[in-house]
């Protein structure tokens, strides 16, 4: 490892390489120094040749530590997969000496300021951004940029700063371990991947710092509060400071140009940023590499893995346990034969989690005897008190016929 202080690092798969490239060169050309790390959840394409890249270094799942890999990598889509890794990406840079490491989005580019960031981290152990800095005012804003925040997560983890230091490592063992259960897209059960754990960072760790400057991390969810002048050859303002970092957010999907259109129609310069991020990233292989599917996404014989297939494996302990390769389709067909004959995608994965999940089924075996003791002991008249006990007996056959 380099014996430079500050390391930089991004998560992708492969058909991210495009975007990271940019990304890289753009970290370079303010802070040449800076040591730049390509975290790969997925298998590098077969001409990629890190000599000619402009990486540093090269970070694979084998190299975090993480048990069981495999089955835990099969219960996570592209998406949380590449976000779940970054609490162990952190801890392995600073295990391995770095002493103060910056995440950014592959889809980000560096303009200026890398400097000022490298120099708040003498003062605070962890940096934050968060998605909004003041507030909305209208309903739509609201409703598009406040209300989105409330969903996916205050501050967005498209960018974090970490010093080596016992507040910093701290915070991402902590991080790291939710992110090791709990990185999954379930935004009607409170999750949203590694962000909404962060907005509990505030009230767990004192030696961190939200920093609102306008220059840093803008997007177009934050367009309604910030002005962006100026040009790429003349340089780039935002609210009258320098921009420190952009984040081209929903680039593939369309969202980023929708909402460009929306909010920065006022906004010349913001369009030139755009024009020029699409030709970077045309010279850098996207029309090449931006469709290629990530290793992970498929079963060994090509067949996409549906989500339902990752979620029931993810949560049945007994699955895992029959199936330590989860994309291994050889012997009998493997997972892939067994979800077929005994969930098939037409009956959807909620009545077999239902049936099948250890923790679950065991969390309501504990309510229903806590229940049936408290009736027993209940001086409720005796049908009321009868009443509940059948109930109880009704819900334990239930659940034992749910168990199978």
């Amino acid at each position: 490892m380099s014996n430079s202080v500050v390391h930089v690092f991004t998560s992708i798969t492969s058909n991210y390489i495009p975007k990271a490239r940019v990304l890289a060169a753009s970290v370079k050309r303010v802070s040449p120094s800076t040591v730049f790390h390509l975290m790969l959840c997925d298998t590098p394409p077969a001409d990629f040749n890190l000599a000619d890249e402009p990486f540093d270094s090269l970070l694979d799942l084998q190299s975090l530590g993480v048990p069981e890999l495999k089955q835990w990598v099969f219960g996570h889509t592209v998406v949380e997969l590449c976000t779940a890794v970054k609490g162990f990406a952190f801890r392995t840079l600073l295990a391995r000496g770095a002493q103060k490491v910056f995440y950014f989005d592959p889809d980000m580019v560096v303009f200026d300021r890398l400097d000022e960031l490298i120099g708040r981290l003498d003062a605070h152990s962890i940096l934050l951004t968060p998605h909004q800095s003041e507030p909305e005012q209208t309903l739509e804003a609201i409703a598009d940029n406040e209300i989105a925040s409330l969903k996916h997560g205050v501050f967005n983890l498209g960018f974090l700063g970490v010093r080596n230091s016992a507040e910093g490592r701290r915070f991402v063992d902590w991080w790291a371990a939710r992110l090791h259960h709990f990185c999954i897209d379930d935004i009607p059960g409170g999750l949203f991947t590694d962000q909404r754990w962060v907005d509990l960072a505030p009230c767990f760790f004192d030696d961190l710092r939200v920093m609102r400057d306008a220059g840093f991390n803008v997007a177009t969810w934050n367009l309604t509060n910030r002005r962006v002048t100026g040009t790429l050859a003349g340089g780039i303002r935002v609210n009258d400071e320098p921009l420190g970092f952009y984040h081209f957010s929903g680039f593939d999907s369309g969202a980023q140009e929708t909402m460009l259109n929306k909010y920065g129609s006022a906004d010349p310069t913001l369009f030139e940023m755009r024009a020029w991020y699409i030709g970077e990233c045309e010279k850098n292989g996207q029309a090449a590499l931006g469709r290629l599917p990530a290793v992970y996404s498929n079963f060994d014989d090509g067949t996409p893995i549906t989500r339902a297939q990752r979620r029931l494996y993810r949560i049945r302990v007994d699955l895992q346990r029959a199936f330590p390769d989860p994309f291994d389709t050889r012997a009998g067909g493997g997972y892939k034969a067994w979800f077929a004959a005994n969930a098939g995608e037409a009956d959807g994965a909620q009545q077999i989690v239902l049936r099948g999940d250890v923790r679950y089924m065991q969390t309501l075996s504990d309510f229903l005897a806590f229940t049936e003791n408290r009736l027993r002991q209940s001086p409720r008249a005796r049908p009321l008190k009868a009443l509940g006990l059948a109930a109880v007996r009704v819900m334990r056959a239930v659940s034992r016929r749910l168990a199978g």
